[in-house]
């Protein structure tokens, strides 16, 4: 092991959101090896070139098979390990929000989580992980997400089988996993299966031991926490131990883990993440870890709103990807850090923000206004507005060499515009407000 830190690094590429366009990954697959990436966690959703019976998966800005092909072989180039994520339990809207398998939902309403009874549910999963493992090659782990199965245990066919004695919710979940895992065990011996460990954390030891999932997969343990609590961490480990799981992973995050609408990076929360969890590391046996995915969500979920684009999570990555290799961080790692992007006075704890307290909507509505204000403040305004307004279309125009348009349209419409017409409304208000004094 380098100094303390975990020996794989993958880094997470959520594309449910914004999935950057093929020419991009390929340019930023490099850096994340210069950086300290030993693999990716390639969670696909809807941008994988679903076909066949699958193909109502596959969004319109679905990456084809060529693009997948060239982007693999272009991580293998740099000595980066893929492991694909597929979710095959929870989250599964981008399947089930789909009339073709509508009827596969727990709950009808709710496209949320795959009915586990249905044979059908299951030849979906496996339909679903054999087109992604059939454009891999040398895949070792294998991630079948797993995470927040929401309602389940509500859906009528769950209802009567919870009816009969000893059955229970957490049952039905390890069932589940079990029957994926072990579907992945038969087909494909030489991949291990991941799990994100959510819904086995409050599991008591023996209805894990005795579910036979422990033999079939390895745990992910997720936090994002900037404080996350590293002695019950430790704890869970020796009970995941104890339970026969024979290696765990960690996940951290880089990004989209400080708020569903997060336009900025929070540089210090993310660094503060990954020390707390190399403090796991250090105070676990270090043959149990098998390493560590910093994960950077793009949606908190397939309906959600885009939180932090990737290319602005580079400096956050390349902090906690940093410390993740060194075992710490520190005032060298970060003159590293702005060696390798090229920038220099790399913020970890602040934004620029401002904040205007002297002429609130009530003073606009009145437009009473100091004039020592007016005076300083109108003129700043007219200035930000038109300089704004270049900076959107620089903005536009270098978001469309790294995203498809739908991207580009959705975060206008979501970060930019608002505050754009709000300032706009400034101006003119402040128009009004002057005349009305003179």
């Amino acid at each position: 092991m380098e100094a303390g830190g975990p020996r794989r690094r993958l880094v997470h590429l959520d594309l449910k959101g914004a999935p950057p366009r093929a020419s991009y990954l390929a340019e930023v697959l490099p850096l994340l090896r210069a950086l300290g990436a030993t693999g990716l966690l390639l969670e696909y959703e809807d941008t994988f070139p679903y076909a066949g019976p699958l193909g109502p998966l596959r969004a319109p800005h679905a990456y084809s098979p060529g693009e997948v092909r060239a982007v693999l072989s272009q991580a293998r180039a740099q000595g980066l390990e893929v492991v694909p994520l597929v979710q095959t339990f929870g989250h599964m809207e981008f399947v089930l929000k789909h009339k073709e398998f509508a009827h596969l939902r727990e709950v009808k309403a709710f496209p949320n989580a795959l009915n586990p009874h249905k044979e059908e549910s299951r030849a979906l999963v496996r339909a679903m992980i054999d087109q992604v493992m059939a454009l891999h090659e040398d895949l070792k782990w294998f991630h079948i997400g797993c995470d927040e199965v929401y309602y389940l245990g509500e859906g009528e066919e769950s209802k009567q089988w919870l009816q009969q004695q000893d059955n229970t919710p957490e049952k039905l979940c390890l069932s589940h996993i079990k029957a994926v895992a072990s579907c992945v065990a038969l087909s494909y011996p030489t991949v291990t299966p991941i799990v994100w460990d959510d819904m086995l954390r409050g599991m008591s030891e023996e209805t894990l031991a005795e579910s036979g999932v422990p033999q079939l997969v390895q745990p992910m343990i997720w936090d994002y926490a900037a404080d996350l609590d590293v002695e019950g961490k430790v704890h869970l480990i020796e009970k995941y131990r104890r339970c026969g799981f024979s290696k765990v992973w960690f996940a951290s995050a880089f990004k989209g883990a400080t708020g569903v609408n997060q336009s900025l990076t929070l540089i210090g929360h993310h660094l503060k993440n990954h020390l707390q969890w190399l403090e796991v590391a250090s105070n676990s046996p270090a043959d149990v870890l098998e390493g560590i995915a910093l994960t950077g969500w793009q949606r908190y979920d397939h309906f959600s709103v885009l939180c932090e684009l990737l290319p602005v999570a580079i400096p956050s990555l390349a902090v906690c990807l940093q410390a993740l290799k060194n075992g710490g961080y520190s005032e060298k790692i970060k003159e590293n850090v702005e060696k390798l992007l090229g920038m220099s006075n790399l913020e970890t704890d602040t934004f620029m923000r401002y904040v205007t307290g002297w002429f609130s909507p009530y003073h606009r509505k009145r437009r009473i206004i100091h004039p020592i204000i007016m005076h300083h403040f109108q003129p700043d305004a007219v200035s930000l507005l038109s300089k704004w307004n270049a900076v959107v279309q620089d903005l536009q125009a270098a978001m469309e060499q790294v995203f498809h348009k739908c991207t580009v349209e959705e975060w206008m419409e979501e970060n930019v515009h608002p505050s754009l017409q709000k300032l706009q409304q400034v101006v003119d208000d402040l128009d009004k407000a002057i005349k009305a004094q003179n």
